[in-house]
């Protein structure tokens, strides 16, 4: 089953044309992979299905309704949550606060059940609960980040967009980053993560598209013979 579908998608900033005529899709359970060089319109890709920014023209279809254009608030609610390259963790408050905060995407449920969220959480995470009265823009880089998907998780989105989760960080957290992002595959929840790393995100994807001057170039699953190497040799041009 196809979750989201993006159709010739254009988006501006000003006069630039940054995305000029995206497609691209994302099945029930899959984890996709967008790569290129810098400034070719990856993160804006992201940053236009969260709605943070408008398109110009073109559709984002979830779940089979169009989302394109809509606030961010009412796009997260539909069960998409947006993971941004700075994190975003909030000065002033503690892990746990932060991760209270993710609640707010899941609306109905009872408090008995965001109590069993959190603790569901901190068993995946133990090295938050261990820090979780310790403010959150107080720790380690990969810490923070480990913050930042576990608050979106929290909500029980259907669909995780992650922006270069892994740069600047230590080898040993980028592995165990891939594979809190291969886990989310066996939760059911499907992923578009940006990541310079195409090595490591080649390893754990589904499918891959590369993006050059906001078009998609190349694209396909990795099950495909020759494009793991195909890939590599485009985004290394």
């Amino acid at each position: 089953m196809i979750m989201l579908s993006i159709e010739n998608l254009h988006t501006h900033f000003g006069l630039s044309h940054i995305l000029q005529g995206i497609d691209l899709q994302v099945g029930d359970a899959e984890i996709v992979a967008l790569v290129g060089r810098n400034g070719v319109g990856k993160t804006t890709t992201l940053q236009t299905i969260a709605g943070w920014v408008a398109p110009t023209s073109g559709d984002v279809i979830f779940d089979g309704h169009s989302i394109a254009g809509e606030a961010p608030d009412k796009i997260c609610r539909s069960g998409i949550s947006f993971v941004p390259e700075d994190r975003r963790i909030f000065p002033g408050l503690t892990v746990q606060e932060n991760l209270k905060l993710g609640l707010l995407q899941a609306r109905g449920r009872s408090a008995g059940e965001n109590k069993q969220a959190v603790e569901e959480i901190y068993a995946q995470f133990p090295r938050l609960k261990e820090r979780r009265n310790q403010m959150g823009t107080t720790l380690s880089g990969g810490e923070q980040q480990m913050l930042a998907i576990a608050r979106v998780l929290i909500g029980t989105p259907s669909l995780i967009l992650i922006d270069e989760p892994t740069e600047g960080l230590a080898p040993i957290i980028v592995e165990e980053l891939f594979e809190v992002i291969a886990g989310l595959r066996d939760k059911g929840i499907s992923v578009i993560l940006v990541e310079q790393n195409v090595y490591k995100a080649l390893d754990i994807v589904d499918r891959a598209y590369v993006v050059e001057r906001g078009r998609i170039v190349m694209g396909g699953a990795m099950s495909e013979p020759g494009l793991r190497e195909k890939i590599i040799e485009a985004v290394a041009v």
